[in-house]
């Protein structure tokens, strides 16, 4: 075993005391404005995310949320969190000892397969979030820690879509 092999996990009692558990539930909101804003913003060109005419007429009840958007949290300046407006999500008080942060990217899996139940404008969702696993590796840069995230989006209780994001610290 090599010397860099050997080095300890950075992985602590307290993190993997985290694994699994839940965040209090915070509100998020799915507008009009929103949908066209992110549509917009990401070049999706379809009249499906700008005009609620056409939209209701595929089946839809406003207009549908494109792909990878689920509403914007409610903000509420005594509760939230000032970056991203949720609560303090899933009792994350541990520290990673590497500075660099990296985005490993993230997969949402939708629950709804009609249009009439696809996430629309007028949707007000609950989500949680809770860390579901670390993992460690090395690579050209050195140890990296591997953070796989999952956040529930419900509507009146029926889950409508997780979103799995890996976040990576080196």
């Amino acid at each position: 075993m090599t010397e860099k092999q050997a080095q300890t996990s950075v992985i602590t009692e307290a993190m993997q005391a985290t694994i699994g558990v839940e965040s209090e539930p915070w509100t998020v909101e799915v507008d009009k404005t929103s949908v066209r804003m992110f549509a917009r913003a990401v070049g999706y060109r379809d009249p499906l995310f700008y005009d609620e005419d056409f939209a209701r007429s595929k089946g839809y009840r406003s207009l549908p949320c494109p792909p990878h958007f689920l509403g914007t949290p409610m903000f509420n300046p005594g509760t939230s969190d000032a970056t991203f407006g949720a609560p303090r999500r899933g009792n994350r008080d541990f520290s990673i000892p590497y500075t660099r942060r990296l985005n490993g990217g993230t997969d949402i899996e939708y629950f709804t397969s009609t249009a009439a139940e696809a996430i629309c404008a007028g949707d007000v969702l609950q989500a949680t979030s809770r860390v579901a696993s670390f993992t460690e590796r090395t690579g050209s840069l050195g140890p990296m820690l591997i953070t796989i995230s999952e956040t529930v989006y419900r509507r009146d209780g029926t889950i409508v879509a997780i979103s799995r994001g890996t976040g990576i610290a080196y």
